[in-house]
């Protein structure tokens, strides 16, 4: 029985996974491949300015490729260099992320009385693991559900890892899966963090995250997961 539920689990948890790879890949990136724009985007001096570009608020063809390598680096779509809404809300985000500095926990939301504990921060799409009030690690970039898939809030535990878990329905593989909440889990993935517009639920991260977490922690820890992912 204990069985069958994993597997459900496990079933409805692939999700996190097969999230936006037609993004990064769609039918659109052979055309945008080969094409820069050269109209101003309504966000083009706040870019210029994330870039180190000269701010100026005109399209120059250095800006457009600086932008339009900075979309194809996140998989932001049509990668072709304007400044729109979607690229300046990763960079906006990434600047929030670095005013956080090493201090994740600052409003005190994240539980301090539960000893080890991974704390998730959808609005900054941030996570970390503390030990009380003792930050052990982090924070880092996550990435977590897209709208309609949201990742759910609230208080849960670790209750399955598996290291080489593969999905059973798209054959998928999900490295280092911590799950904690039905078919939402830790992983890792080979995509950017800042990848628009998220998971199916999951909480990705980079391979050197999830390793780190799959080593600071184990089956029973706590997972406290906050806040709303801009966009959700």
């Amino acid at each position: 029985m204990g069985d069958i539920r994993r597997r459900g689990a496990v079933a409805l948890g692939i999700t996190g996974l097969v999230a936006p790879l037609t993004l990064a890949l769609g039918t659109g990136s052979a055309q945008a491949a080969t094409s820069c724009t050269t109209q101003a985007g309504p966000y083009q001096k706040q870019v210029e300015k994330f870039l180190g570009r000269p701010v100026d608020g005109k399209q120059s063809a250095a800006d457009c490729q600086a932008i339009k390598a900075f979309q194809t680096k996140h998989g932001i779509t049509p990668n072709i260099g304007y400044a729109g809404s979607v690229t300046w809300g990763v960079m906006d985000l990434m600047n929030k992320q670095k005013a956080v500095g090493n201090n994740p926990n600052k409003e005190g939301k994240c539980p301090t009385n539960k000893g080890r504990i991974a704390c998730v921060n959808l609005t900054l799409q941030l996570s970390w693991i503390q030990d009380g009030s003792r930050l052990v690690y982090g924070p880092v970039p996550v990435r977590t559900g897209r709208k309609g898939y949201v990742t759910r809030t609230g208080l849960k535990k670790i209750y399955w890892r598996d290291k080489n878990h593969v999905s059973n329905i798209y054959n998928v593989p999900m490295p280092y899966s911590q799950f904690f909440d039905g078919g939402q889990a830790f992983h890792s993935v080979n995509l950017s963090m800042w990848n628009p517009p998220g998971s199916h639920g999951c909480v990705n991260m980079t391979t050197t995250t999830a390793k780190k977490y799959w080593s600071l922690l184990k089956t029973g820890d706590d997972v406290f997961v906050y806040g709303r992912k801009p966009g959700t």
